[in-house]
């Protein structure tokens, strides 16, 4: 595993508990967690102890912790995917087995992350992670269901026979594309579920109906995004689409941000709280990048678009409801 974030330590931890040699490899982006790994065995953002078969290596034990791997599982968000790649390709010279788990596209580039790491380790043996996977669950070797994606079917079940355990249920897609369009929509309905969330704690008020009508309207347009960027349907209602919006709605980093929006706090105010915390909000940049999908596709896209608005243009998180106005049937 390269990248010792909270994501990255669980998945780590999950595959050292199947009896896989595994290595956690912490960048220099990981420093400020490394003691806490090493000294107490412990990501101070996750509820579990590393279990003993795990070995944590440091920035400059690149080389002997890539040494005879068998699959290389890329811990980077997407923002970093690009810059940690090559920081293990100059170190290790070839990956035989990429598996990314970053939900996202590149900011620049709107790339999706299997065609980044595709372009860096020069070949297509690459999968991309989704369905509804929370960091803290995987750790504690809680039931999970993800979907592995892969433009080649062999890397797909190599990498899903080294994930798959009792808590762990691996399916496999070659719909790569409408996977990862899905881990980038599932992010921006989280903010838009969560701004409820914010509100209802300052007005003491529920709003059940009000966020099952918003999820239902999240869905059909992530629905509705992923088909008119090539994805299938089937994608979309199965646990890359459906389940992930569903966990990510329910609990995660871009449902507590949106939280804190609905409480009062500005976007950058809520941003800057949470990165004190050690978390990152991938659904800020997911935003942006579903807006300029949804404009390039020609596509009106009210809730979405609604999330952006109060992101970026200075809409009060209130207006979240307004989408009530405009409802799909």
């Amino acid at each position: 595993m390269f990248g010792a974030g909270a994501m990255g330590t669980a998945v780590a931890m999950h595959l050292a508990r199947q009896a896989n040699d595994t290595t956690l490899w912490a960048s220099e982006f990981d420093r400020n967690v490394l003691p806490a790994l090493t000294e107490d065995r412990r990501h101070p953002a996750l509820p579990a102890p590393l279990p003993e078969r795990l070995t944590v290596m440091g920035p400059g034990e690149l080389a002997p912790a890539a040494k005879g791997i068998d699959i290389a599982v890329m811990g980077a968000h997407s923002g970093g995917a690009r810059t940690l790649a090559r920081v293990v390709m100059e170190g290790c010279g070839s990956l035989p087995l990429v598996v990314g788990i970053a939900k996202g596209l590149e900011v620049q580039t709107l790339k999706r992350m299997s065609e980044v790491y595709t372009e860096e380790v020069g070949h297509k043996r690459v999968v991309s992670v989704g369905g509804p996977c929370l960091a803290g669950e995987i750790a504690q070797g809680l039931p999970t269901a993800a979907v592995f994606g892969s433009a080649q079917a062999e890397a797909a079940r190599q990498a899903a026979e080294a994930f798959r355990s009792k808590a762990f249920h691996v399916a496999i897609t070659d719909d790569l594309a409408g996977l990862e369009y899905c881990t980038v929509g599932k992010n921006v309905a989280a903010i838009g579920m969560g701004i409820l969330d914010g509100m209802g704690k300052v007005s003491g008020l529920d709003y059940r109906n009000a966020k099952s009508a918003l999820f239902t309207q999240a869905f059909a347009e992530l629905l509705e995004l992923v088909v008119a960027l090539g994805g299938k349907a089937e994608t979309v209602a199965g646990l890359a689409g459906l389940g992930d919006t569903l966990v990510t709605s329910l609990g995660g980093r871009n449902r507590l941000f949106g939280e804190l929006l609905g409480e009062g706090a500005m976007p950058q105010e809520a941003l800057e709280d949470l990165s004190r915390q050690g978390m990152t909000v991938e659904g800020v940049e997911s935003t942006r990048d579903v807006h300029l999908l949804a404009e390039r596709a020609g596509l009106d896209l009210p809730f979405l678009e609604l999330v952006h608005r109060i992101l970026f243009e200075g809409a009060p998180a209130t207006t979240v409801i307004d989408c009530l106005e405009r409802l799909n049937p």
